[in-house]
């Protein structure tokens, strides 16, 4: 079967999107990975809040695609700048490996490549010579289960005052916590100073469900905040789980946010509802999309509204694990749908919207990396809509993606061992 052919039934096959929790070996550098069916396996639940492995038998054929209506009106924008095809095949070269690589930035300003690792080390990578050089000065994390080192971004500042953002697990006296903190990298010396803790989030026992993606957007920090694996704390306004939070560059609450009128902890609240959001990112129009691990199935791309409910635990296309129902999103239930859903699970590990021009087509495509699913899926965003486009089986745990200055895009395998992979279109 040819490579269109493939991709063609690709796109068939996945043609709505919908997913699950959070796996191996991916190809080897300098091979080449073209479009395939949908290759999908769900993570196994656990109940110390360690991550899911996938050990499912490979499953042909996921359904995807849009998801119900929930009466919001297209917007305008995005998509419409697609007029080549798109690119459908791609060359990986590896880059050596790490210990549970979890994050990584493109720092501005430099040719280096920041990478965080759930261990509790930042890694410095010196992108012309490859050099690897560990950073000093990091804080201590709790690493236990899904807990550690997590997200780490360059602040908007970062060119001028070395300025960046970093989550991480702690423990405190009233149990496992979320943090995020504000430092300053010295990429000369490949140090960390002055660190700040700017937010908490609410402690909890078990060691899941952090989530604590972050982004700089319209001079806000936005930060995902999973639900800790308690489910009905995503609904509730006394406590910042299951939320995303808006915070000014200080870490206090934006004064305009939706809940700002409850007081207490709510004045944080962007959107609630939410149960293991492991990616945020921006589109080319400013819309923001959140990317999030659901049930046994369920994963789901969500478009973010201030003020929106995204009905977790109330509402999921996705399952209880041992089977226990959850009502699907309907029309009028007051709740948010998925713009796309994944049943089985792909387990997204983060989500990057590409803004390039090396791989034609893809401009305001969401990339997002499976860890059971073990695969690397591409979605068309169009407006408020969003479809999958084309998915390949990348043959390992897939935990972060990321584009470089020239386009090129940059993957982190999962795990003690996870190797760094570059992918360039094939040509």
């Amino acid at each position: 079967m040819g490579r269109r052919t493939i991709a063609t039934l690709s796109a068939a096959l996945l043609l709505a999107a919908c997913s699950g929790d959070d796996g191996g070996e991916g190809p080897a550098g300098g091979s080449t990975v073209s479009p395939e069916p949908a290759v999908e396996e769900e993570g196994s639940p656990t109940d110390d809040g360690a991550e899911e492995t996938s050990s499912a038998d490979e499953v042909e054929g996921s359904e995807g695609g849009a998801a119900p209506e929930d009466g919001a009106d297209d917007a305008d924008g995005v998509g419409d700048s697609e007029a080549q095809d798109p690119v459908q095949a791609f060359t990986i070269t590896e880059h050596g490996s790490f210990d549970e690589g979890w994050a990584m930035d493109f720092l501005p300003g430099t040719d280096h490549l920041l990478i965080a690792e759930r261990v509790g080390a930042l890694q410095l990578r010196d992108q012309d010579s490859g050099e690897v050089t560990e950073v000093t000065g990091t804080p201590e994390v709790h690493h236990a289960g899904q807990a550690g080192l997590h997200d780490v971004i360059a602040g908007p500042t970062f060119e001028d005052d070395g300025t960046i953002y970093l989550s991480w697990v702690r423990s405190t006296d009233q149990g496992v916590q979320g943090v995020v903190g504000r430092g300053t990298l010295d990429v000369d010396d490949a140090s960390l100073s002055d660190i700040e803790v700017l937010w908490e989030q609410t402690p909890q026992s078990g060691n899941g469900h952090f989530s604590l993606r972050m982004l700089v957007h319209d001079d806000h920090l936005f930060v995902t905040s999973g639900d800790r694996q308690e489910l009905d704390p995503a609904q509730g306004l006394d406590t910042n789980l299951g939320k995303v939070v808006r915070l000014t560059l200080d870490g206090e609450p934006a004064p305009d946010n939706p809940w700002a009128d409850e007081g207490g902890v709510a004045e944080e609240f962007w959107t609630l509802g939410h149960r293991n959001p492991l990616g945020i990112a921006e589109d080319s129009t400013g819309q923001l999309w959140v990317s999030e691990m659901g049930p046994q199935g369920g994963d789901e791309l969500n478009l973010l509204e201030p003020g929106e409910n995204y009905g977790w635990p109330e509402a999921s296309m996705g399952v209880h694990y041992g089977g226990g129902d959850i009502p699907g999103h309907q029309e009028g239930d007051g709740y948010r749908a998925p713009a796309a859903y994944w049943v089985p699970a792909i387990s997204p590990g983060n989500l990057l919207i590409y803004s390039g021009d090396l791989f034609t087509g893809w401009q305001d495509s969401a990339l997002l990396g499976g860890l059971s699913g073990q695969t690397l899926v591409r979605v068309d965003l169009d407006g408020q809509d969003a479809e999958v486009a084309d998915q390949w089986d990348m043959g390992s745990r897939i935990r972060a993606v990321d584009e470089a200055p020239d386009g090129s895009i940059w993957i982190l395998e999962d795990g003690a061992g996870g190797r760094l992979l570059e992918l360039r279109p094939d040509n």
